[in-house]
């Protein structure tokens, strides 16, 4: 076989493998799920039933549970776009010391579990809780405080990444023309970052939506949004069909979010100045006081106070003195609470668990970001690689709950095979992959998107077999991005809860799930002991994280010989000397899913 042919037999391959995970265990179930709410049995079979329909969104409270995911969202965007400017500013447009370390803070809130974000706010403002005079247990408030926790440094580091490298040179014309500073900032600057805002209040909003573990601890029924209500029919009522249906509701709110935000691009697209470098940023003046003591107040109280009540109550026992009574329940657990082994089995299991669903999302991301870097001539395949990159970046926009429920549907002897997979563990590594995906695929891209193309060319012109381009121009660009975009697959996987719930096993508990069972169990010294779980998953999720950060600003990485991806969709504009992270929106105006960027810097 020719060398050519060859090349196009392992892109084949390449693609195949990738496309063909996503088939069975993505698409086959969420359309399955759908189509349970459509099918019912009868004499003659399944036949198709539309009778769901009516019943599911004529019920009061099916709007009442929408309009509760669409207010809990909105609320959430606001708070996070109009806390997260201030930070960007901060961190991305002043010099002061501490800031690359602060950065690399600052990602952890992102990526802690759910549930560990939950049962901190439980512990601030819950019952005992040093803020428990405000009155938002199980309020709305709370809610909307937790999930700002995860997206303030979501929209901080998107809009930071981008005005970073922002030209100031009309902001500083308005200003020698009269304009005073906000004024400038107002007319010039800020139109200039609405296209990276849309696209952060964009992913805000599409997280905040299908936001499960937060909303189930925070909120229980009576603040319940589609994630969870699809739980409780499920798990409750054993109500498929009602959930199946409702999960259309689920669909039509992440479209419609994915469509505003493409259009809302569209509009405000603009010719926006880039600087091929960042910038030296400026010593903080007078003038950015406000603005520092907006972003301290945000880490003070939204991230630091919550995590420090969280940590203080773990270590409070029952007559309210301190002790580590709450620890050694996790290794010895007191009867009566509601689990079958000791949390360190836990542990060990969803340590074991993440490692495996983090080592199958990195080989399919290298996979995937392999084909996606290339950039074919054939208008054909440039098409088909688009759409490749949206299929790739769908499981941003289902919910973990939906995929963990269409998982529990279908995979009972799927393709065939004697083996009930829903009995065995190999679906949770599987879903963990699968939210892990998008998040690895968005970290390697960029980066080999931004390889000076013209590398590889004189690659191949001087005899290269397209495996020696990989192996020596391609692999060792990716470096430390590889090492975060590890650390990050491994940390997504060892906090997820909302498909995991699904598929957890009897006897086998994740840590995610344990926690969450011992913070809702009334056994005495239960709640104590979800605190101190919740304590060492957080530890360990920031640890891996603090960890991937570290090594990735442990050096510096040049890609095309400037440092700036080149590429179609989204390259590292923000990455200045930190090297290469999730890719920021280089070209925030796509019009898609798929150009809805992770984007970290």
């Amino acid at each position: 076989m020719r060398r050519s042919a060859w090349g196009v037999a392992g892109w084949t391959l390449a693609a195949a493998l990738p496309l063909a995970f996503l088939a069975l265990f993505f698409l086959w179930p969420v359309l399955a799920l759908v189509a349970t709410g459509f099918v019912s049995d009868g004499d003659g079979g399944p036949r198709l039933d539309a009778s769901g329909l009516p019943e599911v969104f004529g019920s009061a409270r099916t709007w009442r549970v929408i309009a509760q995911t669409l207010a809990q969202a909105g609320l959430a965007t606001v708070v996070s776009v109009l806390l997260g400017l201030p930070a960007a500013y901060a961190l991305y447009r002043l010099d002061f010391p501490g800031r690359t370390l602060l950065r690399g803070i600052l990602t952890v809130p992102f990526v802690l579990p759910t549930v560990v974000v939950g049962v901190a706010f439980s512990a601030l403002v819950g019952p005992g809780g040093p803020l428990a005079w405000l009155g938002w247990d199980r309020s709305l408030a709370a809610i909307v405080a937790a999930l700002a926790f995860f997206n303030v440094p979501l929209v901080a580091r998107t809009v930071g990444g981008f005005w970073e490298r922002l030209d100031d040179s009309g902001e500083r014309a308005a200003r020698i023309l009269g304009a005073g500073r906000v004024r400038a900032w107002l007319t010039v600057t800020l139109p200039a970052l609405a296209p990276a805002l849309a696209s952060a209040a964009a992913l805000v909003f599409l997280f905040c939506a299908t936001s499960f573990g937060v909303v189930l601890i925070l909120g229980g029924r009576a603040f319940a949004n589609v994630e969870t209500e699809i739980y409780r029919l499920t798990v409750q009522f054993l109500d498929l069909r009602g959930a199946a249906v409702l999960s259309l509701a689920q669909f039509a709110i992440v479209g419609a979010a994915l469509l505003v935000s493409a259009r809302l691009r569209r509009s405000g697209e603009r010719a926006v100045e880039l600087r091929d470098a960042a910038p030296r940023a400026k010593r903080p003046g007078a003038a950015d006081l406000p603005a520092l003591l907006v972003f301290g107040l945000t880490v003070l109280l939204l991230h630091a106070l919550p995590i420090l009540a969280l940590v203080l109550r773990s270590l409070r026992d029952a007559s309210g003195g301190f002790s580590l009574a709450n620890y050694a329940a996790l290794v010895e657990p007191p009867v009566g609470l509601p689990l079958d082994a000791p949390v360190l089995t836990a542990i060990g299991l969803s340590v074991r668990i993440a490692a495996v669903a983090a080592i199958l999302a990195m080989v399919l991301g290298i996979l995937i970001a392999f084909v996606l870097s290339r950039r074919p001539a054939s208008r054909v395949l440039r098409r088909s690689q688009e759409l490749f990159d949206g299929l790739v970046m769908l499981p941003l926009g289902v919910s973990a709950v939906t995929l963990g429920f269409g998982l529990l549907l279908t995979m009972h002897r799927p393709l065939g095979i004697g083996l009930d997979l829903r009995t065995s563990a190999a679906l949770i590594p599987i879903a963990q992959a699968l939210v892990a995906l998008p998040l690895v695929v968005r970290i390697l891209l960029p980066v080999l998107r931004g390889i000076d193309e013209r590398l590889r060319f004189a690659a191949a012109t001087l005899g290269a077999a397209p495996g020696t381009v990989l192996a020596t121009i391609d692999l060792p660009m990716l470096g430390r991005s590889a090492g975060l975009a590890l650390g990050f697959a491994f940390a997504a996987s060892l906090g997820e809860f909302g498909a995991t719930s699904f598929l957890v096993r009897p006897g086998e508990q994740t840590l995610p799930v344990a926690i969450a069972e011992l913070v809702g169990h009334p056994a005495p010294g239960s709640y104590g002991a979800g605190l101190a779980a919740a304590v060492v998953l957080g530890a360990l999720t920031a640890a891996v994280m603090l960890l991937a950060e570290r090594l990735r600003f442990g050096g510096r990485l040049r890609l095309g010989g400037r440092g700036r991806s080149r590429g179609r969709g989204a390259g590292p504009v923000g990455g200045g000397r930190s090297g290469a992270g999730i890719g920021s929106p280089g070209r925030i105006a796509g019009d898609a899913p798929r150009r809805e960027e992770i984007a970290w810097v």
